[in-house]
């Protein structure tokens, strides 16, 4: 396992992300727990972009609840269809917020939260296990780079997932 990670000074998202995924890959190899797993990614992104907030829900019958995360204290449960994290839950789909205010239901956790991106994470069987979610706390900053490289991240967790069920 990898216990370092190597991010370049730049502003270049793009880049960054980029840089931390294989990265990821090589921080969770070889890991079984789940939950160590989430710890580790949570922290690997909010370290390389020091985003706000950076965590997990994971659906718990019918709705998601708080998994492993970086920053403030968090909203413990939202049900299906409920703010951005309830909304990727319910429609399979990724959520790009750039005003956090101006989506329709959103749940504010923590006040700071101007923008965010949510990003479902899939079961091996095709379901909705939870969500990747990033708030950061500057009004319009996250877009289809950030869902773009935030989505890479989700597919190396599906992957591992799969291989934990097979």
């Amino acid at each position: 396992m990898a216990e370092t990670l190597i991010v370049s000074q730049t502003a270049d998202r793009e880049a960054l992300y980029l840089e931390i995924v294989p990265q990821i890959a090589a921080i969770i190899d070889g890991e079984r727990d789940t939950t160590a797993n989430l710890a580790n990614i949570a922290a690997a992104i909010k370290q390389a972009f020091g985003y706000f907030w950076v965590g997990f829900y994971i659906v718990r019958d019918g709705e998601l609840v708080l998994g492993p995360f970086q920053g403030p204290i968090a909203c413990t449960r939202i049900a299906r269809g409920r703010g951005v994290c309830g909304t990727a839950f319910s429609t399979g789909e990724v959520q790009i917020v750039p005003d956090v205010d101006k989506f329709p239901g959103h749940i504010a956790c923590a006040s700071e939260s101007r923008s965010e991106v949510v990003v479902p994470i899939f079961s091996p069987t095709g379901e909705v296990w939870g969500v990747l979610d990033v708030d950061s706390d500057v009004l319009g900053d996250m877009d289809e780079k950030d869902a773009a490289g935030l989505q890479a991240i989700v597919r190396i967790l599906e992957k591992k997932l799969s291989e934990e069920t097979a």
